[in-house]
């Protein structure tokens, strides 16, 4: 690869509504291109800014990298240059996810997001030299994902700072489930990393505080919901935006939950734009867990609401010079 220090591609804003994917399969356990091209349109249809592949909810653990390559070429075809795809880069070691990142920009990613180091719970210098090594390996810019909820490891403010002068280091997915951490970026950095919601729960919540946008789960299977509220909150209309937002809440539940993928999958059933299927270990879901998270699927469906012109209210963006 022919890539030069400092030489970073800027094709992402980080702002909007960002679907974090998920992987349909078929009956056969393969990949299910048409349904994701089905969804993917869906979602493009009714205005995401981006989107994001092969995370948690995109069961990347079980993909092979022959899969992972094959449905970010897939969805190059499709997004052709309306939008820009964000890889997912997630390994135990440096150098897998140095390769990682490196066929994913040649496979056509526009940015990447990256998290620490997967099983070993490094300390900070340890994690830092990783982003920083991933990092001066690509040209891509880069999405910090800082879930210690899940991954076990903060990406603290203090790491945050010496990870400023690292130019392709571009915005966090913010998943402390702690909201008051925008206001502490937003505090000590001002717009010099994008913040981006990880969690669906607390959307409503960081918008308000200033988050530049929403990497979304349940947007899989209610795309014009998860936008109309973002566009609405960008543009002053809150009361709007809560009234959507709190017919959401029992559907955004789904996602904070350890079997998100099989709840999310079986939700995007409903609503036309997905399957059941899962990858081994995962089972889809049975007998009474699955008529309780059916009943929440198909009340909220019974009581959508009427959603306002969204798409005419112009967010405006903004692109910093980094």
């Amino acid at each position: 690869m022919s890539f030069k220090k400092n030489q970073i591609m800027n094709t992402v804003h980080w702002e909007g509504i960002y679907p974090a994917m998920f992987t349909p399969f078929d009956a056969n356990d393969n990949i299910d291109f048409k349904l994701f091209e089905k969804n993917l349109d869906a979602q493009i249809a009714a205005g995401i800014d981006g989107l994001v592949l092969g995370g948690s909810l995109g069961e990347a653990s079980t993909l092979t990298n022959e899969e992972k390559k094959h449905l970010l070429i897939y969805a190059r075809e499709v997004v052709k240059n309306r939008l820009p795809i964000i890889f997912n880069v997630a390994e135990q070691s440096t150098k897998e996810a140095v390769k990682c990142a490196q066929n994913a920009e040649n496979d056509g990613a526009d940015g990447l997001m990256l998290l620490p180091p997967m099983r070993y719970k490094a300390d900070e210098r340890e994690t830092l030299e990783y982003f920083k090594t991933v990092a001066s390996n690509t040209s891509l810019p880069i999405m910090i994902y800082n879930n210690p909820y899940d991954y076990k490891i903060e990406v603290t403010l203090d790491m945050f700072e010496k990870l400023a002068d690292v130019l392709s280091v571009q915005a966090v997915k913010e998943s402390t489930r702690d909201v008051s951490n925008v206001t502490r970026m937003k505090n000590k950095f001002g717009d010099r990393f994008k913040i981006l919601c990880g969690v669906d729960t607390l959307a409503l919540e960081e918008l308000a505080l200033g988050a530049d946008g929403w990497i979304g789960g349940l947007v899989n299977a209610f795309p014009a919901e998860t936008i109309a509220i973002y566009r609405l909150m960008k543009t002053g209309n809150y009361a709007e935006a809560l009234k959507i937002y709190r017919w959401f809440l029992p559907l955004l539940e789904l996602d904070i939950h350890t079997k998100l993928v099989q709840y999310i999958k079986l939700a995007a059933t409903q609503t036309g734009l997905g399957s059941e299927h899962v990858r081994a270990p995962r089972l889809p879901i049975e007998g009474e867990e699955r008529d309780r998270v059916l009943a929440i699927i198909n009340d909220s469906i019974s009581s959508r609401p009427k959603l306002p012109d969204y798409l005419n209210l112009q967010v405006l963006q903004h692109v910093e010079g980094v």
